[in-house]
């Protein structure tokens, strides 16, 4: 079990002193403390050495194998990063005159001039911290152009039951009614129950494609026709362009707005609450409802200034590395991956809605493993942990009971991808994974607690 700080600490351990100040500086009686702050009292040298430890028990994708489904965690080139840090991007305000930015400028313009190329869109802003955020304001696009055209009517969202989290909480959050369209026996959308629910009172139909599942939606042109010629639009959740990018383009599907998550797909490390960018694009006559433009329809200001600017600087960097045949391989790279350790694991797994092949991720099933072994996805998930391997995406997407949903991602080299195989097949066939983790300083906590009655502070 690693120690506390506090519970490292020793009385007259810390020898390091600063001379006391001979300068008064006045306080409200009301803010000076009754009794000494309690900090440890611990050497230099173990205060180094306890956060280099607890730095070590970090694991990100520079670590090792990391199959989050739908997040996208691949391996980030660091050139981008170094070149984020340049001083004459770092160094920089938004208000300062534009002829001591041109270079910064020129960044945003060509990053939005490749972002329309890879979807097809007319023009983009990149404002949006997030996917989320993007949603947000691709729904307020979509809520405003109907406005813009006394469409009042128009306040139901037609969403997947396989779609994103955030894609039903961003159209609540808009005012719109949310419709959740059904899955076929194939894992893909009904059309036989989208015909039925798309009416007059159609804002957009919000997916994402491939879908959650990992399967691409062959209809997604007879998708748009009956939402377009119902008067709707039709929304790209950019979530899993990862598998398509290079190969076809949103535009070409008939979408009419598309959020793109950079800190996915382009180059910038996901996690630990941000930064992200979720840069938000759509066709010519949308173009004046975009968000941070001059323009009257405008749906206003999204963000202040350019959104998450160094964020920006590493996925152009990355489009510019790559180059659009790269970007092409890499979509090839994931899609070829995701379909080695799908066809391997089917032999153990039972994976739902298998046919021909996948896109850049897929989705088992450990219900079988639930009912004859009392094995749950949560338990393969943890077992995981002390293998050295990130877990995937536990029981989601929620149409799939028990789910781990695995996306290998292009950077994945067919030795790491083996020894993931192996390891899946040798927990398989355990009697029991209740006892997992066993290597990670807290073993298996009982979650709902810990998110709803956390213990933040430290009681001595």
């Amino acid at each position: 079990m690693t120690k506390l700080i506090f519970e490292k600490s020793k009385a007259n351990t810390n020898k390091f002193y600063l001379e006391e100040s001979t300068k008064e500086f006045p306080i409200d009686i009301p803010q000076v403390r009754k009794e000494p702050l309690a900090l440890p009292d611990i050497s230099e040298v173990e205060l180094v050495r306890h956060y280099t430890a607890l730095s070590k028990k970090a694991y990100g994708v520079d670590d090792g194998f990391y199959p989050l489904g739908s997040c996208t965690m691949k391996y980030n080139p660091k050139i981008s990063e170094d070149l984020a840090s340049l001083e004459g991007f770092t160094a920089i305000h938004p208000l300062q005159p534009i002829n001591t930015v041109e270079g910064c400028l020129k960044v945003i313009k060509e990053l939005k001039e490749h972002l329309q190329k890879i979807t097809g869109m007319a023009d983009f802003t990149l404002a949006p911290a997030a996917g989320a955020h993007g949603e947000f304001a691709g729904l307020l696009m979509t809520r405003k152009y109907h406005e813009n055209r006394s469409d009042f009517n128009r306040k139901k969202v037609l969403i997947p039951d396989s779609a994103h989290g955030t894609n039903p909480a961003s159209a609540n959050m808009c005012g719109l009614e949310v419709l959740t369209v059904p899955s076929n026996e194939n894992g893909l959308v009904d059309i036989k129950a989208l015909k039925e629910m798309v009416n007059e009172e159609t804002a957009c139909l919000m997916l994402t494609n491939p879908n959650t599942l990992g399967l691409f939606e062959k209809e997604i042109k007879e998708m748009a026709e009956i939402v377009h010629q119902a008067g709707g639009l039709l929304y790209y959740d950019g979530a899993n362009l990862n598998a398509i990018m290079g190969i076809c383009k949103p535009a070409d599907m008939g979408f009419d707005i598309v959020h793109l998550n950079l800190h996915k797909t382009f180059a910038t490390p996901h996690g630990a609450g941000g930064p992200g960018s979720g840069p938000v694009g759509c066709v010519e006559s949308l173009r004046e409802f975009l968000p941070n433009t001059s323009s009257i329809n405008s749906v206003g200001l999204i963000k202040a200034y350019h959104g998450n600017y160094l964020v920006l600087i590493k996925a152009l960097t990355y489009i510019k590395l790559l180059g659009y045949l790269g970007i092409k391989e890499t979509a090839q790279n994931a899609v070829l991956n995701a379909n080695y350790l799908m066809h391997k694991l089917n032999k153990v797994f039972t994976i739902p809605y298998f046919n021909e092949g996948c896109m850049h991720e897929f989705v088992i099933s450990m219900s079988d493993f639930k009912e004859n072994k009392d094995i749950s996805a949560m338990d393969l998930a943890k077992a995981l942990i002390d293998e050295g391997i990130h877990p995937p995406t536990m029981y989601f997407p929620l149409i799939v009971k028990e789910a781990l949903m695995i996306e290998p991602t292009e950077t994945e080299t067919k030795e790491n991808l083996d020894d993931f195989i192996e390891k899946m097949f040798i927990l398989a066939n355990k009697s029991s994974l209740h006892d997992h983790p066993k290597k990670t300083p807290v073993n298996r906590v009982d979650e709902v607690l810990a998110a709803r009655q956390p213990k933040l502070k430290y009681r001595g």
